[in-house]
Formats: C-alpha cells, structure tokens, sequence
C-alpha cells in the first residue's frame, strides 16, 4: 500500500476538472498549475481521462469558442497505474508509452497522486559527497601558487588542522585510509610470518595491510552493546595466544558506521598483553567515545576521506598519532623513503602514499562543516527511529553512553520473522523504488580470502554474523533532502510488517 500526504490530495485537486468545466476555464486552469496536464473526473471524482494542452488546442480548433464545454473532447484509454508497483515499473510505462506524466488510481478509481517522468529518475543514493564553498577557495589558492604537485601548503595546514580537531600532537596527510593502516603496521614491525588481530564486522581495507606485510590475520567478534570489537572475544584470542607462545604485533580496532569500539576495556586487554592497538577511525571522523575523539585513543588512529565519507578530499586518508617519530617515519616512507641525499638514494622500500596539495585544500574546506555534517547525519538517523517507531521488527545500531556517533550510515537490523521480508528482498525492493541500500559489510571471517584464518567469536552465536545476515545501511547523506527522506520511510513503510 502507498502512503499519501494531504499535500498530494490537495494538489490532485487543484489539477483536476469536470465535463462541465468550459475550454477556456480549463486553460487558464492548466496555465496556473504549470504542469501541461490535467485529470477529468466525473462529478463523484472518478477518473475519466487526462487532458494535455494540445488536446485543447484540437477542441478549440473544431468548436472554433472558448466558451464551450471540455465534454466535447473524445473519450481516452489513458494509461495508468492502480495497486502495488514500484519506481523503475512506473518509468518503464512511461518509456513505453512516451508520456511524462502517469496518474495513479486507488481502487474505487480515483486519483491518488500524479507521478512525474522528471522527479521519478531521481534515485536517492547511500551516501554522496556534500561539498560547501570553502573548498573552491583552498583549491584556487592552490592554483595560483602552482601548487599542483603532491604536497604543499595545504598538506602541512590540513595535517595541522586535523591534528588540533582531535587533540593529537601530529598528523601525516596521505593518500587513503588503506594507506595509513598499512604505514601503521610497517610502523609497528609487522612483518612476514607475525599475527594480527582485527574487527572481523568491517571492510576488507582494515585487514588487507596485514596480508601486504606477510601477517596472519586473526578475526575477532562484534559484541551486542556498540556492534565494534568484542573484548570478551578478544579476551578469548590472547587466551590463544598466549597458549601457542605467538602473541600479535597489532590490534586493528575498528569504530564501525561512525560509533567508536568501547576503547578503555578493549586498551587494559591489549596493555596487559603489551600489544599495541592501531585504531580504525576511516568511519568515524567527529565521532567522540568518553569525551575523547574517535580515533586518538590507540597508538595510531586512521581516517579516511573517501567520497562517501562524513568529509571528503576525493581519495585521501590521515594517520595521527602522540608519538612524534612515528608520524616522521611514516612520512618518510610515505614518500618512497628517499634518504637525505643530494642524489635518489633509498635504504628500504618505500611507497607513494602522500597526499596531494589540490585535495588537501578540499580537506581543508571540509574540515570546517565537519560538525554541521555530524549534525546532519544524526537528524536523519534520528528522523529514521522515530518515523519508524512503530515497526518492532527494526532493531536500531545501539549508542553506549559514552558514544556520540557521527551515525555515518543510518544502520540497523531486520528481523525477518517479525518483518515479513529478508534483508536482500527489502534492498531488492527499495531498489526498484530507485533507492540506494546495501548490506552491512560481510565479516573478514566470512570472506572466500580469509577463509584459513582463525576466528573468535563473542559468544557461541557469533554477533557479526547475526548482524550481516539481518543488516541493512539506509540513505543517510548529510544532503539529503525532506523529500527524499519522506521517499525512504514510506518505501520501507510500505514493505514492512508492523
């Protein structure tokens, strides 16, 4: 069943005439309303035909007079749509038919709302980039400098800038959050044959640096509380370890969808064990656990400035840290490790992992919405719980009280007992009506890839594997409109079992 506002049965009114209407009232009618289309009903409201400006342009040729009557246009087959269809459906009869506009009639036979050709090919997508207008600043700057090659005086102020935010001492502007994960093991002396531990509810990017350094990974749980790394689950992979003599050089801590992982309890684990945790901030730049920013509470924190992220610089990612010879290190290797040298002369293998002047003055601009973006983010998964309220089968990703999450996706859980529908058939679904959802992301444990590596799950049912078979990310762009809002909750409204 759809769902109509009293706005769209207003407007329906307003575009809407009868038999008795004359030529001349139906075009100044048509004029005012400005869409080239009007709805003949009879007199009890029941849809007869459409009527476009051309088919009163023939009735004024043949009567030769304003004056008379719209009962005189012939009768019309118009198409229409009536019960349940989808987006992609209506634009496929439109395409067919090579009409702009198609009326949708309920089941008594009266128009319920008109669907337009030109709002119907909007799709509402996950997340897209939402630039401001400092950007276009820092980048001209930039260009009249001619700083266009990879570092400059946006890289050095971006890492300033980024470092002051979050209260660390020292940041390396570079080119992904991939990058920076894999200085950070370089960093700690991961090398061939050593173990590391990792959030197993992420994206493949936080464990494929272990693999680019010879490591294992080990794969650790989500747990109910935050959805992020299980420090019973954990508990249990040192317990392991400690057993085979073969602690890990790094724990991978990962702050899932913009929330941080409960960082005190899983830190006494690690530091009782004398294992460093590199934490995995890609998602949750803003985001704060304690009072403290995401992403400052490990040895090294990562964040990423991909174009679906909170702020973006394109491509691009920031290693932070307290420790000084840690961020000059990375820099160094960062730049191909070239020795001081009046000639090329390298020691060790480097890489080319430093960010470019031009996107850093992105970053810049960005840097200064971040809060506002934050906002705007938490008001939409906000709008999301409360419009849906009423829906028992929804189970909402959980904040702790010591999170505040940036909510970078509007995430959470279907269950299909309660739902009436899986999660792929409600993505499917969503789909056809032209919106963008997707899965949570499949566990690293569960990944063809990691198929060898040794797992530890939070308790005998593994958590992350609850949520990625019921999962699903929504819409939730800081630049998303009321109406593309209203579009999801009513699709999911209306595919949902109450």
């Amino acid at each position: 069943m759809q769902l109509y506002t009293r706005e769209k049965v207003k407007n329906i009114a307003a575009i809407s005439v009868t038999a008795s209407a004359t030529l001349k009232q139906a075009l100044v009618q048509m004029d005012r309303m400005g869409l080239g289309l009007l709805l003949l009903n009879d007199d009890n409201g029941i849809f007869k035909r459409t009527i476009t400006d051309g088919d009163l342009r023939r009735l004024l040729i043949r009567e030769g007079s304003m004056d008379v009557t719209i009962s005189g246009l012939p009768a019309s087959d118009s198409v229409v749509l009536s019960g349940e269809y989808n987006r992609r459906e209506a634009l496929a009869l439109m395409s067919e038919h090579l009409i702009n506009h198609l009326p949708v009639l309920d089941n008594d036979g009266r128009v319920l709302e008109v669907l337009e050709r030109k709002k119907l090919d909007q799709q509402v997508l996950l997340s897209t980039p939402h630039m401001g207008s400092w950007e276009k600043e820092y980048v001209d700057e930039a260009f009249r400098t001619n700083w266009i090659a990879p570092l400059g005086p946006n890289v050095d102020a971006f890492e300033r800038e980024i470092a002051d935010m979050v209260g660390v001492r020292h940041a390396a502007a570079l080119s992904s959050g991939t990058a920076a994960i894999h200085l950070a093991l370089c960093l700690l002396g991961v090398e061939r044959g050593d173990t590391v531990f990792c959030s197993t509810l992420t994206f493949a990017a936080s464990a494929n640096p272990i693999v680019y350094q010879g490591a294992q990974p080990v794969f650790i749980d989500s747990e109910p509380d935050s959805w992020n790394m299980s420090p019973v689950a954990l508990e249990k992979a040192f317990a392991d370890a400690s057993q085979r003599g073969r602690m890990p050089k790094a724990v991978i801590v990962v702050n899932l969808y913009g929330q941080s992982a409960d960082m005190d309890v899983l830190s006494v684990i690690c530091e009782r064990f004398g294992v460093p945790i590199v934490e995995d901030a890609a998602e949750s730049l803003g985001a704060s656990y304690k009072g403290r920013a995401s992403g400052t509470l490990g040895a090294m924190g990562v964040y990423s400035f991909n174009g679906n992220k909170i702020i973006t610089t394109s491509g691009g990612g920031m290693l932070v840290s307290d420790n000084l010879a840690f961020i000059e290190r990375a820099r160094f290797l960062a730049t191909q490790a070239r020795d001081p040298a009046p000639f090329y002369q390298h020691s060790v293998v480097g890489f080319n992992y430093r960010m470019s002047n031009i996107l850093a003055g992105v970053g810049r601009g960005q840097l200064k919405v971040l809060e506002e973006r934050v906002r705007a983010r938490r008001a939409v998964f906000e709008t999301y719980r409360k419009e849906l309220a009423d829906f028992e089968c929804i189970e909402w990703m959980p904040e702790p009280e010591w999170s505040h999450s940036t909510r970078w996706l509007s995430v959470c859980a279907i269950r299909p007992d309660a739902a009436g529908i899986n999660t792929l058939e409600l993505i499917k679904r969503l789909s056809a009506d032209m919106i963008e959802a997707r899965p949570l992301w499949k566990p690293m444990h569960l990944q063809p890839v990691f198929g060898n590596c040794r797992y530890f799950a939070h308790s005998e049912d593994s958590v992350s594997d609850y949520l990625f078979e019921r999962g699903i990310c929504l819409p939730s762009g800081s630049n998303m409109s009321e109406e593309s809002l209203e579009r999801v909750i009513n699709s999911l409204r209306r595919w949902l079992s109450v």
